[in-house]
């Protein structure tokens, strides 16, 4: 087992880039920052956020993974939930039930409300959503680049038995997951628009430009896999000169949490820190879907230390460390161990 690292300022890479989804992301995120302070550095850290589970709801573009990074670091986000504002009312949702209006099952709070219109305002008159994310950003001050993955539209769909008509079919995955809590049995997922979207501008310059790129415990399959199916973006995590260095999201056998338990079976991978980290597939060789791999370390919690050796025989640099995100000096020990491990992978 290793133990944390003790670093200082000048141990912390200046230019950081980080692939983030949303709650996991941005708790590793706010452990970024909160290290960046304990060792007095301050680096320049860029986030590509996951947009795969967009949608629009009432006319508005809701933007969950995004808005909860920009929540988390701007110190509005409600912390017993993991995502919405803190101090939410919810007058305009009753109103909208009032009036029949669904959906029942997802309801937008009064103070976030008007970060969608806002956003949906600025889409309107012809901004993309890389330029309104800038802009929204200025009111928040979150202390990173926050960049969509993509400008272009792209909504994950989950395949799903239907429990209501018994009948299988396709839905939103804010549906798959907010309505139906991911219990109903899933046999695909599908991120439409994804194969024709290109990556948002400054994605590509910030992963090849990084002296280090971390991949959060984000969901494998629906925030980092999205990511990573962005035409072009993959191929240039691969490529980039920089030590790519992820975080396992599985501990033992199951999600700290989410639904990567569930689409890590639907999608065929074993669900395992190993086995996220093979899916990932070490660099210069492929992942285990076939495509380019793009890990050079991975980290795996203590009760997980006899996968350290499995990937290393894959090719993946590993260590075995407290993974809990307790609070921001657990979170920040977490990431000054992912620097150290990219640090050493740096150097061979």
């Amino acid at each position: 087992m290793s133990s944390m690292p003790v670093m200082s300022g000048r141990d912390v890479p200046e230019r950081i880039t980080v692939l983030s989804g949303g709650v996991g992301g941005a708790r590793f995120l706010q452990g970024l920052l909160h290290l960046a302070r304990r060792t007095g550095a301050s680096p320049e850290v860029t986030v590509v956020a996951n947009t795969a589970d967009d949608w629009w709801l009432h006319g508005l573009k809701v933007c969950p993974d995004l808005d909860t990074v920009m929540y988390t670091l701007g110190d509005g986000i409600d912390v017993e939930r993991g995502w919405g504002r803190r101090d939410e009312t919810w007058n305009a949702r009753d109103e909208m039930a009032a009036y029949g209006v669904g959906p029942a099952w997802f309801g937008l709070g009064d103070r976030d409300l008007a970060t969608h219109l806002v956003r949906t305002q600025m889409l309107d008159a012809g901004y993309p959503l890389s330029a309104v994310t800038e802009a929204l950003c200025r009111r928040w001050q979150p202390g990173v680049r926050l960049l969509p993955m993509t400008d272009d539209r792209v909504e994950t769909h989950v395949v799903i038995d239907d429990p209501d008509s018994g009948e299988r079919r396709a839905v939103h995955f804010q549906e798959y997951w907010v309505r139906h809590h991911a219990e109903v049995p899933a046999h695909g997922v599908v991120p439409i628009g994804l194969e024709d979207s290109s990556p948002a501008p400054g994605v590509l310059d910030a992963l090849a430009g990084a002296d280090v790129v971390l991949v959060p415990p984000s969901n494998p399959v629906v925030s980092i896999g999205t990511i990573l199916g962005v035409p072009g973006l993959r191929e240039a995590l691969a490529a980039t000169p920089a030590p790519v260095v992820g975080v396992s999201g599985i501990i033992g056998e199951d999600h700290v949490r989410g639904m990567a338990r569930q689409l890590l079976g639907v999608v065929g991978v074993e669900v395992s820190a190993a086995g996220v980290a093979e899916h990932y597939g070490p660099r210069g060789r492929t992942g285990s879907d076939g495509a380019p791999g793009v890990l050079d370390g991975w980290l795996v919690d203590t009760v997980d230390e006899k996968a350290v050796e499995r990937l290393r025989s894959a090719g993946i640099a590993a260590r075995a460390v407290p993974l809990w995100m307790t609070d921001d000096d657990a979170t920040a020990d977490l990431v000054a161990a992912s620097l150290d491990l990219a640090a050493e992978v740096g150097r061979r």
